[in-house]
């Protein structure tokens, strides 16, 4: 496969036989996905944590026909008992493809890319806490690294795999290549655990029986993949599990820009994209994973398929939040919608 050229993905506008087995029982009782309140801007690429009982997501971008590529600073918060939208302080700067994690009841915006003179795709370091009232910076990443997969687990945050500087340019999509670098962050300080087993970006994270699973993501050299990797914090050791399953609907592999949560003992897996020559299209399969079988099974459809949205589990239910709801950069959108017992 040549290079990817990030540009001419991000100016593509045109939108692109589930098995049932016993593992998707759990999360069935509800007939599927439902709506709720939008989020009140569209956006894409973005990630989002569960913070004091709200639902956080921060930066992101949208592309407007005939405009300059848009990115974010508002920071989102949702409510999920009251299903309602506000807003926490601004970021210091625009972001998107920033990391939300929390850890130690503390809310962190950590890498993502920056818009600048220079390009629209600066790989950052920056580290930002939310405190009285403000973002206030904190231990900056040893280099850049965006388009991960980050979760707090305890009093630590998880960088797992994306994108870091390929050499010394630094404001294109193209002057970036995957990682497989974990990053730890403890007592103010990232220190580097072990590596997780394949370099990729745009992949989705979840914490499951105290382990941290990362699954998808895609390559630009090898496209989209459904790999499933289990680390374990307390022997700092990655095993590798069964796969996400290929799309029959779209006849390729569910991987990069999907998202996923935990919910009832299970990871809950959706949405992604897949690109083309020319076009491409976005996955609007669930896929449900039982660890005790380690087996997926399909669940139900998403109401709006998209890709480079954010996904979160509170009470039991996920939500899956915004995205683009056609392949690359041509249409985001605020939805909502819930998945749940």
């Amino acid at each position: 496969m040549t290079r990817i050229d990030r540009r001419a993905f991000m100016a593509a506008s045109a939108a692109s036989a589930a098995v049932i087995g016993a593992g998707s029982r759990v999360l069935a009782r509800e007939a599927g996905w439902t709506s709720r309140a939008s989020l009140p801007w569209a956006v894409q690429e973005i990630y989002a944590a569960v913070w004091d009982g709200k639902i956080v997501t921060a930066g992101g971008l949208m592309m407007r026909r005939g405009a300059p590529l848009h990115v974010e600073d508002r920071v989102g918060a949702y409510d999920p008992a009251r299903d309602v939208w506000g807003e926490l302080p601004r970021l210091p700067e625009k972001r998107h493809h920033p990391m939300v994690m929390t850890a130690g009841g503390q809310l962190h915006v950590v890498g993502g890319y920056s818009q600048t003179s220079a390009g629209d795709w600066v790989n950052t370091m920056t580290a930002w806490t939310l405190r009285d009232g403000g973002w206030v910076s904190g231990a900056a990443l040893p280099s850049p690294q965006a388009e991960a997969v980050g979760v707090g687990l305890g009093d630590r945050l998880h960088l797992i795999t994306g994108r870091t500087p390929a050499g010394a340019a630094n404001a294109g999509w193209n002057d970036q290549a995957d990682t497989d670098r974990h990053l730890v962050w403890s007592d103010g300080r990232w220190e580097t655990a072990r590596p997780c087993p394949m370099a990729r970006n745009s992949a989705a994270t979840a914490v499951l029986d105290g382990a941290i699973w990362v699954a998808g993501g895609r390559t630009v050299s090898g496209g989209g993949t459904g790999r499933l990797d289990r680390y374990d914090p307390a022997t700092d050791r990655w095993d590798t599990l069964a796969p996400i399953p290929r799309s029959y609907a779209q006849n390729n592999q569910v991987g990069g820009g999907l998202a996923m949560a935990e919910a009832g003992g299970r990871l809950v897996a959706f949405g992604g994209e897949w690109f083309a020559r020319p076009g491409g299209g976005v996955f609007a399969e669930t896929w449900i994973y039982d660890p005790a079988r380690d087996a997926w099974a399909a669940g139900p459809d998403m109401r709006t398929p998209r890709h480079g949205l954010a996904a979160a589990s509170v009470g039991g239910a996920v939500y899956a939040i915004a995205g683009g709801a056609v392949v690359s950069g041509g249409q985001a959108v605020g939805v909502v919608e819930r998945f749940g017992v």
